[in-house]
């Protein structure tokens, strides 16, 4: 874990990589205010949760939960992270 993200744990979500402002308040509506309620919570969980509230939620939300829990931009993720989180999207996606 980088030093940043490390400092951030407890901070505001929007310091994260990928989470801006809208994804952030997305996110406080469903009950997950700090990184560690995030990570303990999954990308995967975390998306179905703001989906629930935004059903246009989509699938490089996803990318962005997970790469904010990793530490990095979601363009950035290891291509299989991104084809698991893409098999798991079109489950929900049909």
């Amino acid at each position: 874990m980088n030093l940043s993200l490390e400092v951030n744990m407890m901070g505001i979500l929007s310091d994260l990589p990928n989470i801006g402002e809208i994804v952030e308040k997305q996110l406080n509506d469903v009950g997950i205010t700090t990184y560690e309620q995030l990570k303990e919570c999954g990308s995967k969980q975390a998306w179905l949760k703001v989906r629930a509230i935004d059903p246009s939620a989509c699938i490089h939300r996803l990318y962005a939960l997970e790469g904010a829990i990793l530490g990095v931009k979601k363009n950035q993720l290891p291509i299989e992270t991104k084809a698991e989180l893409k098999n798991f999207f079109n489950a929900f996606s049909k």
